[in-house]
C-alpha cells in the first residue's frame, strides 16, 4: 500500500501530513518561504517522510493561496478582455459599495478595475438571452483585436461576448483566432458559462489573469518532487471542496482562489457530529463556516479582495468571482496578528499580521512588534512543543504596549487575547446570526495552529456549550486535504431548458471527461426563482416540477425569513461530478489516553480565576478528564481549557470541551 501527502501552504505556517495504509503516519510544520512557496513544502515533505521511500507515494494533494495572493498583491498576468462591441465599459464600471468606515469619505477613490480600460476590446457580434444570433461575428475585427493585443505585448486575453452562455459558437470562434496571437486565452463558456455579464466577465478575467501563474507554479512543484523521489499526481483543492488534477487546475485556475480555506471545513465535518461550525485560526486569518447535516454551506458567488464588512466581504468592494465555493466569513485575526495603539491610544488587534518573516517577536527571527501569539506566550498558555519560543522577546514585545496604556504586562497581553477573540467572533456571527442561524445548537469545531487556544473564549460569546478539537488539530487543513475526493463542478444557464436531461447529461460528460474517470456520481441542482425576479437560490434536482417549487419556497422561506409561493422559472443546471473510485482517506488512529495524572504544572494568567495559578497540563495521551483552568498541549497545538469549561478525552483522538452548567 502507498502512502498520501496533504499539503497546505498558509500566510505562516506550511503544515504537511503523511498518511499511510492505517491513517494519519506523521505530520510536518514549518515556516512558509514566501519569496519560494516550494522551499517550504519541500522542507516539511522532507521532514514528515523521515524513513519513508519517497517513491512509495502514490498521491499528492495542495491547498494553496497563491491564486489569492496574486489577486490581492496584483502580480497577476496584464491581461486583455475582449467582449462585444458597445460592452468594452462594462468591466472599467464596475460595481461599488462603500464599508463603514468609507461611507462618509468624501475623498473616496473606488478600487482600480481588474482589467485597465485600455485594455479593453471590442468585436462586432450580438447574440440574444435565448442564444438567437443577431448579428454575425466578424472575424476580421477578432484579428484586428489579436493583432493589438499582441503588438502590446498582452501574454493573456479574457474573451466573454455577450450572452455566450445562450450560443457559445462566436466565443468559441474568437477564442480561436486569438490563440493564434496570444499564448494565454481563456473564454467565459469554457469556465462558467452562467448568466450575469459582469459577474461572468470578472470570473473569467481572474482566471487569465491569474493561469500563468498557476500553470508555471505547478509545473515547477511536480519537477521539485520528482527531484526528491516524489513521482506520484499531484492534485489541487478547489474552492468548492471538490480535488482536481493539476492540470486542469492550472486550466481552471480561477477555480483554487478559495483553495486553503476549503481543506480545513473538510476537516471539520469529518467529525462525524451533523451540525458543528468550523473555526480555523491560523497565523494570519481566522476563518468560521456552518456544516448542516454534515455538508459545508456552498455559496454561487464570492468576492475576493475589496474590504471586510463586520467578518464578510461587502459586494462590490473586491473582484466578484461566480464559481462554487465553501461559503466562509475570514478577519484578519491569527496568531501572528499584530497589537497595535491607535491615535487616540486605543488598542487594536491585527488585520496586519507579522507572517513567518520577521514573525512574532518570540519566534527570535527579528520581530519586534507584539502579536498575539506574544500575548499568549506571556499569558502562560504557549510553550516551545512545536518550535523554540523566547518568553523574553514576547515580553519585551507586550511591554511596548503595557507601558503606553498603563497596565500591567499580564493585562495588557490578556486584553489582546481578548480583542482577538472578540474579532473572530465577527466571523461566526456572520455564518449564524446575520443569516438567522442559532449557533446554540451547534458544536464548534476548532483546528488550525492558535484555534483551539481561542476557541473556548470564542465559543461562550455565541452560548456555544461544546468545542471539539480534532486530533492533528494544527494541520487540520492538510488532513482535510485527504478527505477530498476527486470531484470537479460544472453550470449551464438556460431559462427553463426545453430537455433539462440533455443539460445535465452533457455537463456530467464535460466534467467527467476533465477529470479523466469513466465511473462517477453525479449530483444535479437547479437554481430557480419566482418569475419577474432577478435573483435565484440553489435547490436539488427534482423531476417532478411541484417538487422542485416546493423545495424552492421552502428554501425562500429558509433564506429571507418570508413564506412566499408563486409561478417559478429555472434559470442555471449544476452537477458535481465525483469520481466513484476515488479512494476514502484512512480514519485518523485515536491518540492513546491513559487516564493518567497531568504530566506537569504551568502558571498561567486567567483573570476570572484570581490572576496568576498553576494549573495542569496534560497531553491528550494523558487526558481522561479535567475541570478548568488547565491545558493540553502536544507538538502541533494547544488547548486553553478556561474556567467554567471542562475537557475529555473524546472518540478518535479529539478533546472535547463542554461548558459546565449547559444544558
Amino acid at each position: 500500500m502507498g502512502f498520501a501527502i496533504g499539503v497546505d501552504v498558509g500566510g505562516t505556517f506550511t503544515d504537511v501530513v503523511l498518511s499511510g495504509p492505517g491513517g494519519v503516519t506523521a505530520v510536518a510544520k514549518c515556516l512558509s518561504t514566501h519569496d519560494d512557496p516550494i522551499a517550504g513544502i519541500l522542507t516539511g515533505v522532507t521532514r514528515a517522510l523521515g524513513s519513508v521511500d519517497p517513491a512509495r507515494v502514490t498521491r499528492v494533494v495542495h491547498a494553496t493561496t497563491l491564486a489569492t495572493n496574486a489577486v490581492l498583491e496584483r502580480t497577476g498576468a496584464r491581461v486583455a478582455f475582449v467582449t462585444t462591441r458597445g460592452f468594452r465599459a462594462a468591466v472599467p464600471l464596475g460595481r461599488h459599495a462603500r464599508v463603514e468606515e468609507d461611507r462618509y469619505d468624501l475623498r473616496f477613490t473606488p478600487p482600480p478595475p481588474p482589467v485597465a480600460p485600455g485594455d479593453c476590446f471590442e468585436v462586432d457580434e450580438r447574440v440574444s438571452a435565448r442564444g438567437a444570433v443577431l448579428t454575425p461575428l466578424d472575424p476580421g475585427s477578432v484579428r484586428r483585436a489579436a493583432a493589438e493585443i499582441a503588438r502590446r505585448g498582452i501574454t493573456s486575453a479574457a474573451v466573454c461576448l455577450l450572452h455566450s452562455y445562450a450560443e457559445p459558437a462566436h466565443e468559441r470562434r474568437t477564442a480561436a483566432i486569438l490563440r493564434e496571437h496570444v499564448p494565454h486565452v481563456v473564454a467565459s463558456c469554457e469556465i462558467w458559462p452562467e448568466i450575469r455579464e459582469y459577474e461572468r466577465a470578472t470570473t473569467t478575467i481572474m482566471s487569465a489573469y491569474i493561469g500563468p501563474l498557476m500553470t508555471s507554479y505547478l509545473s515547477r512543484l511536480r519537477e521539485r518532487l520528482a527531484a526528491i523521489g516524489i513521482d506520484a499526481p499531484v492534485h489541487v483543492m478547489e474552492s468548492g471542496g471538490g480535488v482536481v488534477s493539476a492540470e486542469l487546475a492550472a486550466r481552471r485556475a480561477v477555480s483554487t482562489i478559495e483553495s486553503g480555506p476549503a481543506a480545513g471545513v473538510l476537516a471539520a465535518a469529518a467529525t462525524g457530529l451533523p451540525d458543528v461550525i468550523s473555526f480555523d485560526m491560523g497565523g494570519t486569518t481566522a476563518k468560521a463556516c456552518v456544516v448542516r447535516g454534515g455538508r459545508p454551506e456552498i455559496t454561487h458567488e464570492f468576492h475576493v479582495g475589496g474590504k471586510g464588512s463586520f467578518g464578510g466581504r461587502r459586494a462590490g468592494t473586491g473582484v466578484p468571482i461566480k464559481t462554487p465555493a465553501i461559503d466562509l466569513a475570514e478577519v484578519g485575526a491569527g496568531g501572528g496578528s499584530i497589537a497595535w495603539l491607535d491615535p487616540a491610544g486605543a488598542l487594536r488587534v491585527g488585520p496586519r499580521s507579522a507572517g513567518s518573516s520577521p514573525g512574532p517577536a518570540c519566534y527570535g527571527l527579528g520581530g519586534g512588534e507584539p502579536t498575539v501569539t506574544d500575548a499568549d506566550l506571556v499569558l502562560g498558555y504557549l510553550s516551545s512543543a512545536s518550535m523554540p519560543l523566547s518568553a523574553p522577546l514576547a515580553a519585551k514585545a507586550v511591554d511596548r504596549l503595557a507601558g503606553p496604556l498603563g497596565v500591567s504586562r499580564e493585562e495588557a497581553a490578556h486584553a489582546v487575547h481578548e480583542i482577538v477573540n472578540a474579532s473572530m467572533a465577527a466571523a461566526v456571527h456572520v455564518v449564524t446570526v446575520q443569516r438567522g442561524i442559532d449557533p446554540r445548537g451547534f458544536a464548534l469545531v476548532a483546528f488550525g495552529g492558535a484555534g483551539p487556544m481561542h476557541a473556548a473564549g470564542v465559543a461562550r460569546r455565541f452560548g456555544i456549550a461544546t468545542v471539539v478539537v480534532p486530533a492533528y488539530c494544527g494541520v487540520a487543513s492538510a488532513a482535510g486535504l485527504l478527505a477530498g475526493a476527486l470531484s470537479t463542478d460544472r453550470v449551464l444557464s438556460r431559462l427553463d431548458a426545453g430537455d433539462p436531461e440533455e443539460v445535465f447529461a452533457a455537463l456530467a460528460a464535460d466534467a467527467a471527461a476533465d477529470l479523466g474517470v469513466a465511473r462517477v456520481r453525479v449530483a444535479r441542482s437547479v437554481d430557480v426563482r419566482f418569475k419577474g425576479q432577478s435573483h435565484d437560490l440553489t435547490v436539488d434536482w427534482a423531476e417532478s416540477r411541484e417538487e422542485l417549487a416546493s423545495r424552492f419556497f421552502a428554501k425562500y422561506a429558509q433564506v429571507y425569513g418570508i413564506v412566499q409561493q408563486g409561478e417559478i422559472e429555472l434559470v442555471s443546471y449544476r452537477v458535481r461530478v465525483t469520481d466513484a473510485a476515488t479512494p476514502a482517506a484512512p480514519a485518523t488512529p485515536a491518540a492513546p489516553g491513559s487516564g493518567g495524572d497531568a504530566e506537569s504544572r504551568r502558571r498561567a494568567y486567567f483573570p476570572e480565576a484570581g490572576g496568576w495559578l498553576d494549573v495542569p497540563v496534560h497531553t491528550r495521551r494523558t487526558l481522561d478528564r479535567v475541570r478548568g483552568p488547565a491545558i493540553v498541549e502536544d507538538a502541533e497545538s494547544t488547548i486553553v481549557v478556561p474556567p467554567g469549561w471542562r475537557a475529555a478525552a473524546g472518540p478518535s483522538g479529539a478533546v472535547l470541551l463542554t461548558l459546565e452548567g449547559a444544558a
